[in-house]
């Protein structure tokens, strides 16, 4: 099936920005998987009608399931791979494991036969892999776990959110750069608005190595846009449309943030069943109430991206569904599409190495 598939691709007018295709999808990843990742992938087609994908699994039972799939399988060349990075291994044992679907479409990647990949498998394996496999950029220290998330002002992009616990002045500066290209790519800003993490935004709060990026990022090709510190409430408040912090912080914040959701969630069930007015008001608010289950349906949301990486890694959350998986694919496509990585390697390339306004022993030099 691949190399039918590849030899009909050397007649199109589009050109991949890498190889032969613009994504490699682990189909084996995921709670729901192949079903749920081919069920994406048959939507994903259907917004991406020129995207070619490189589906990797097992092929006895993949080749079925795109049978009835049309758009899928117009869309996907198959390669097949026997073993399935289970969701409790740990890193290295999926490292060792060479024939995964994971680790094949992960390869292909580092190859330069895709351009990124998408699995919804486990977190741990795929970043361990995308760090060892694909490797850094040659501009970026530490690699970052980015993702999107709603705010009162729209959408706003966090990282990181649990690649690096323990970061330093460089690393969160390099961290803008990649949220800077992210936010353009993915949420179609010409100028976002960049915020630093702090316990507070007067310019004396923080630690050394937060009020040294802050430094850094004033002198920086990035100064129009820094917004300067923020703390956590403006995360939702939309304060600035993208937040930089370390990896600690920031998956404090959004796990902290997907508890509140829940509790919300919860709190109006409980409100709207507790008597028989209360559910005629919820009959009354339900136009309401969809239109707010629909703007904060996790779904829209799917889709963390290990950015400063060689290639594309975009993480899929594993319980996901058909339209949650597609929503990633549109991210993985949007970053491909942009070049991102291009635009992360301009920026680092126009950043000072040390900051002129600061005394010489805080440089990170």
């Amino acid at each position: 099936m691949e190399s039918s598939r590849a030899a009909s691709l050397e007649g199109e007018a589009k050109q991949p920005v890498t190889g032969a295709y613009d994504l490699a999808i682990d189909a084996m990843g995921g709670d729901h998987a192949p079903e749920s990742v081919l069920d994406g992938l048959e939507l994903a087609a259907e917004r991406h009608p020129k995207a070619r994908f490189l589906l990797v699994g097992d092929e006895s039972r993949l080749t079925p399931l795109l049978a009835k799939r049309a758009r899928a399988a117009k869309a996907c060349a198959l390669r097949h791979a026997p073993d399935v990075v289970s969701g409790d291994m740990k890193p290295t044992a999926a490292l060792r494991m060479r024939h995964s679907s994971m680790r094949v479409a992960i390869d292909a990647v580092a190859a330069g036969e895709a351009a990124g990949v998408v699995s919804a498998g486990n977190t741990g394996a795929l970043m361990a892999l995308g760090k060892i496999v694909v490797k850094t950029l040659p501009e970026i220290d530490r690699p970052a776990l980015a993702a999107v998330g709603p705010s009162a002002r729209g959408d706003v992009v966090l990282l990181d959110l649990g690649a690096n616990i323990a970061c330093d002045a460089r690393n969160l500066v390099e961290f803008a750069v990649m949220g800077d290209a992210f936010a353009r790519a993915v949420l179609g800003l010409p100028n976002p608005s960049i915020g630093l993490m702090n316990v507070g935004s007067e310019e004396l709060k923080g630690d050394e190595r937060v009020r040294l990026a802050a430094d850094m990022l004033k002198v920086s090709p990035l100064a129009a846009n820094f917004h300067g510190f923020v703390e956590g409430h403006d995360i939702t408040s939309g304060t600035v449309d993208v937040v930089v912090t370390d990896g600690f912080t920031g998956n404090v914040a959004l796990k902290t943030g997907e508890g509140a959701l829940k509790l919300v969630g919860g709190l109006l069930k409980q409100v709207f069943t507790s008597s028989l007015m209360a559910k005629l008001g919820y009959l009354l608010a339900k136009p309401a109430l969809d239109r707010l289950r629909e703007w904060m349906d996790p779904r829209r949301y799917n889709g963390a991206v290990l950015i400063g990486l060689n290639g594309l890694v975009v993480k899929s959350h594993g319980g996901t569904d058909a339209l949650g998986f597609a929503h990633a694919v549109d991210v993985a496509m949007d970053m491909v599409t942009h070049r991102v990585n291009d635009r992360i390697r301009e920026g680092l390339a126009a950043m000072p190495s040390r900051n002129p306004a600061a005394p010489a022993s805080l440089t990170t030099e």
